[in-house]
């Protein structure tokens, strides 16, 4: 999961509002939203290769989201990053107990960023800083950086969250999704990954041959508890593949 804007309001009729682009390599095995028949209550896709997920709710109010972080020079983790994220949905620990584990054997893994909510409480963990955060009431934006780090594409997914609060609808934050529109190059950040790269990865929104948005993801949490989930998943070059849709 490459970029995630989300709004977090304790008490307000729709608590938790997530839209979510995932990019990954095309080639890379996986299987749309969907139920875990493995793992009761477990709504998400799943990396057919390393078995985990990049973004998915569970039983109890649980919702787990991750990001990698883009550095070329970061050692290679021993443990695949989607396991953090199905490690949550599928178990019983409380957030902080869960994220205090996961900071100690973070070295573990390739650089990631790990969002966690329990219909109470709504956590951040940053492999570079190790130091699990309880998230305040606000509107938020993750890529591969660290949380609210200012790169063109995730301040304009935030603003276009932060202007449909009033009434947000899942064909309009996917639209917001769907942006292809690349920053100009004065504005994109130096990750050492080249220029061309910047470019491509500059987008909400990417598409090329082998690489780009693999899925994109809304979620739109009531405070009854029930769940709206809504899936669209791409191929090369950003060609449709299907749509999923649940109400949990």
């Amino acid at each position: 999961m490459c970029l995630i804007v989300f709004a977090w309001r304790p008490g307000h009729p729709q608590p938790l509002i997530v839209a979510a682009n995932r990019d990954e390599f095309y080639a890379r095995p996986a299987q749309p939203l969907s139920h875990w028949a493995d793992a009761p209550g477990v709504y998400a896709g799943r990396d057919l290769e390393a078995g985990g997920t990049w973004l998915g709710v569970g039983p109890d109010g649980r919702f787990a989201a991750l990001t990698n972080i883009r550095d070329p020079d970061q050692p290679l983790g021993q443990r695949s990053r989607g396991e953090l994220v199905s490690g949550f949905l599928t178990g019983t620990q409380p957030i902080e107990a869960y994220l205090d584990q996961v900071a100690s054997r973070a070295a573990q893994y390739s650089g990631f960023n790990l969002l966690l909510g329990d219909g109470q409480q709504l956590a951040y963990l940053s492999a570079r800083e190790a130091t699990p955060r309880l998230l305040d009431t606000g509107v938020y934006g993750l890529s591969n950086a660290g949380l609210d780090t200012p790169w063109p594409k995730l301040l304009k997914a935030r603003a276009a969250l932060q202007a449909q609060l009033h009434e947000p609808q899942p064909e309009a934050l996917l639209t917001l999704l769907a942006d292809g529109r690349q920053a100009t190059d004065g504005k994109l950040p130096e990750t050492g990954v080249g220029l061309t790269t910047e470019r491509l990865l500059s987008s909400v929104f990417i598409a090329s041959q082998s690489y780009g948005t693999r899925a994109s993801t809304v979620l739109l949490v009531s405070a009854d508890g029930s769940r709206q989930l809504v899936e669209r998943s791409f191929g090369p070059f950003g060609g449709h593949l299907g749509e999923v849709a649940l109400h949990l």
